[in-house]
């Protein structure tokens, strides 16, 4: 964007002497480099970790304990696009940085299991470094190139030093008090942004700074969810692998491969492409980037990770017990999919759509399904998920085509 190449003619006194922003405007300067995806592959073994965690332990606590550390690995993600939407990955320093954080980010992911056991301190060390050390470096990266953007950096620096000093603290607690603190460090997370990163004596950042490259930003988010449905067919083919080949079985793994077809059309043929032209049309993205691109996408992928949880659990009891589904499996199989549908409504809402009904009502009628419970299976019950998600589709369509035709009519008419 033109935006980001006049602010970055700034004359900072402090800084790295070497200029690693981005510049320049189109495709060429706003793509996503292969250090990016290099850098990605850290958070497929991360949404992997997290996913088992789910599957190992069925219970409420765990729940809460991986939608934490969910929100923990996303904003990690997140942070470190945004810092890449203005920084050259392909300069040797940013370059470096990217490398030293999957260095880091793998130690985190590592201890994502027993993060509420033994390595705490091994998951909450690596994720404050990493959130601290980038923003840090950020600083001195933009101090004379592009000062306006490190002072915000500076403010963005004191937040996460706070969140940090609760993470830590977390790690050296046990039990509930570990859950509390990391639940403070998590919301002090979410409200900085929306704060606009207020610091006293410091002020608060003016949205106008966040000259955001579009086409980066929305090509990046689409990507970690490509890596969240990776992840669900990992967990699908590996359970498949593992059970005994059965009619039962088979329309089981069939469940698990539509619902991870109809969530991508969901995403991907309904919402994304209009989304990003939209976005790239905004004279100022940068409040669209923080709620479209930063917030709302974590419920998307929490559907998706959930809802690979499911899939194992249909096909490891596809029957369940005596013809009925368990609380703990209905509420996996059905609220996975009422929090990707409610996730993709509020997409659509936040990047220029109006509130797409057709979603809602599938959030009210997949939740509703859960009241069936006792009298069907996990295996049925998967299936009514997957004919709610693609009645979702084909209302969509409906009313898409409806509404252009309108359009159509109304342009046509003297």
């Amino acid at each position: 964007m033109t935006e980001v190449t006049r602010l970055g003619t700034g004359g900072g006194r402090w800084g790295m002497r070497a200029d690693v922003l981005r510049h320049g405007a189109g495709h060429d300067s706003s793509r996503v480099g292969y250090v990016e995806l290099f850098f990605d592959l850290v958070f497929v073994f991360a949404v992997t970790q997290l996913s088992h965690m789910l599957i190992d332990h069925t219970d409420a606590q765990t729940l809460v304990q991986t939608l934490v550390l969910g929100w923990a690995v996303w904003w990690l993600w997140i942070d470190t696009t945004w810092v890449t939407n203005w920084l050259d990955p392909d300069k040797v320093p940013v370059r470096t940085l990217l490398l030293v954080l999957m260095l880091l980010g793998l130690l985190m992911s590592s201890a994502i299991p027993d993060a509420f056991g033994d390595k705490a301190l091994l998951f909450a060390i690596p994720y404050v470094l990493i959130q601290v050390g980038r923003a840090g470096f950020t600083v001195w990266a933009m101090g004379r190139h592009w000062p306006e953007n490190a002072y915000n950096f500076r403010r963005i620096t004191v937040w996460l030093a706070v969140s940090g000093a609760f993470w830590i603290a977390g790690a050296l607690v046990d039990g509930n008090q570990r859950l509390a603190l990391w639940v403070v460090a998590a919301l002090i997370d979410v409200a900085g942004p929306r704060a606009l990163f207020w610091v006293p004596f410091m002020g608060r950042t003016d949205p106008s700074t966040w000259a955001v490259r579009g086409t980066h930003m929305a090509e990046r988010v689409a990507l970690f969810l490509i890596i969240s449905l990776g992840e669900s067919i990992i967990v699908t083919g590996t359970a498949f692998a593992s059970t005994e080949l059965s009619i039962t079985t088979a329309l089981a793994f069939l469940a698990a491969f539509v619902s991870t077809v109809l969530m991508w059309l969901l995403f991907f043929d309904r919402s994304e492409q209009r989304a990003t032209e939209y976005f790239e049309a905004q004279q100022n993205p940068g409040m669209v980037a923080q709620t479209a691109y930063t917030y709302v996408p974590y419920l998307l992928v929490v559907g998706i990770v959930l809802t690979a949880v499911a899939d194992e659990l249909v096909l490891l009891h596809p029957l369940g017990h005596e013809g009925a589904t368990d609380v703990w499996t209905a509420g996996l199989v059905c609220g996975a999919s009422a929090v990707y549908l409610l996730g993709n409504a509020l997409f659509r809402r936040t990047t220029g759509g109006p509130w797409s009904v057709t979603h809602l009502l599938g959030v009210v009628a997949v939740l509703g399904a859960i009241l069936l419970r006792p009298v069907v299976t996990p295996l049925t019950l998967s299936w009514l998920s997957n004919l709610v998600l693609a009645a979702v589709i084909v209302g969509d369509v409906v009313v898409a085509r409806r509404t252009a035709g309108q359009t159509s009519a109304t342009v046509a008419s003297p």
